[in-house]
């Protein structure tokens, strides 16, 4: 009585285990990124075309035989993973020793140019080798937390934006009602980048005098914008009821009424401040005191 040949299922049934043994040993050897899943599928599919394949006239135990099978499909999933050519990780180990040699040798560490003479080849060369180095590659299964959770898109959202925008209205409305000489203060330290000492020449006072105008630019500028976005920010007046106090108000009412009433602003406003495409505004608090500012008469409401 002859002995029957088992079938392709009977052969692939019976020794799955072989599978599961060959991940199980491959997985202590790679990073935790590399998936489980898609190894135990690459394997089963080993032992498939084994099971077809196999010639029991060789001898061969089919499980012998599956094992090398299987082991093989696994390294050759394990390259399709990976980014890099065997060529491009024998560069990157090149750069790495020559590298650490140089450092050793310099007491420092090495350019590119030297890196490039020591290899034998040019600055390109090394440029890529480096950055092959510096390549990862992200698993989708290689942190307990989603992906897109890890990848933050920085760029502002639509309301970011909108209060942005309204605060550089604002910001350009302050700048243009400064008085004469604190906007000219303004105008040349902080967008036009020059000395304190050229200014002090063009005014006609000292560098002291300079320093104080900005303090105060500042000041005003700090208080001018809180009065309008946020007004619980704008310190109480010692004296209510001085000259100081009121002409700090009327640059405040002068402020809303330029920023509620100005139009679309081109590109690029005056004194280098990017203007703001945030249309008037429609507050009630803002409008009473562009009303306030124009019986009050246009222009520089405070003066220095």
């Amino acid at each position: 009585m002859t002995k029957q040949t088992p079938s392709v299922d009977d052969l692939v049934l019976a020794n799955m285990p072989l599978v599961g043994y060959a991940v199980s040993e491959l997985l202590h050897r790679v990073p935790p990124s590399v998936s489980r899943d898609e190894l135990i599928s690459a394997g089963s599919l080993a032992l498939v075309l084994a099971a077809r394949a196999y010639d029991p006239t060789t001898g061969v135990p089919f499980a012998r035989y599956a094992s090398l099978r299987i082991r093989g499909a696994l390294v050759d999933e394990l390259r399709s993973m990976d980014w890099a050519t065997r060529g491009a990780r024998q560069k990157v180990r090149e750069l790495a020793t020559t590298s650490e040699r140089l450092t050793a040798t310099l007491g420092r560490s090495p350019s590119r140019e030297e890196l490039a003479g020591a290899l034998g080849t040019d600055v390109a060369a090394v440029d890529r080798a480096s950055q092959d180095a510096a390549r990862r590659v992200l698993s989708m299964d290689s942190s307990d937390v989603p992906v897109a959770e890890l990848v933050r898109d920085g760029s502002p959202n639509p309301e970011e934006v909108l209060l942005s925008d309204e605060r550089l209205r604002w910001l350009r409305a302050a700048v243009q009602t400064l008085p004469e000489k604190l906007r000219v203060v303004v105008d040349g330290i902080f967008l036009q980048d020059r000395s304190v000492a050229d200014l002090a020449d063009e005014l006609g006072v000292t560098q002291s005098r300079i320093s104080q105008l900005r303090t105060e630019a500042l000041s005003l500028l700090k208080d001018g914008l809180n009065a309008g976005l946020d007004p619980d920010l704008v310190p109480a007046a010692e004296r209510p009821e001085g000259v100081a106090e009121r002409r700090r108000q009327k640059y405040f009412a002068a402020v809303a009424a330029r920023a509620a009433m100005a139009p679309m602003a081109p590109p690029m406003a005056p004194h280098g401040i990017v203007p703001s495409p945030f249309p008037a505004s429609a507050d009630e608090a803002v409008r009473e005191r562009a009303m306030a500012a124009q019986r009050a008469g246009e222009g520089h409401a405070y003066t220095a």
